[in-house]
C-alpha cells in the first residue's frame, strides 16, 4: 500500500468515527475514541482482507473490509465503554 493510500485509508476511518460520534451525541473525549477505535477497527479489516476477502476494493485498498472491522470495533468499543463503576466495595 502506498502512503497516499494510506492516508486515504485513515481518512476513511476517521470519517466513519466522526460519523458514529455524531449519530451517538457524544463530545469531544468520546471523538477521540472513536477516532482510535475506528482507526484500529479499519486497519485489523485490512489485514483480515489481504490474507483472504475482497469485499468492496477501493485501488489497494479492501475497503468493505475496513468499514466492517471498524463497525466491530466502534460497536463493541461503545458498547464496553458504557460499562460504569459501582461505587461499592466487596465484602
Amino acid at each position: 500500500m502506498t502512503f497516499p493510500s494510506a492516508l486515504l485509508a485513515l481518512m476513511i476511518a476517521l470519517l466513519f468515527g466522526a460519523l458514529f460520534c455524531a449519530i451517538r451525541g457524544r463530545n469531544g473525549w468520546w471523538l477521540l475514541y472513536y477516532f482510535g477505535l475506528s482507526a484500529a477497527g479499519f486497519a485489523v479489516g485490512l489485514m483480515i482482507g489481504w490474507h483472504r476477502w475482497v469485499f468492496l476494493p477501493l485501488g489497494p485498498i479492501n475497503l468493505g473490509m475496513g468499514i466492517i472491522g471498524s463497525a466491530l470495533f466502534l460497536g463493541i468499543g461503545d458498547w464496553l465503554g458504557r460499562i460504569q463503576k459501582t461505587g461499592k466495595k466487596g465484602k
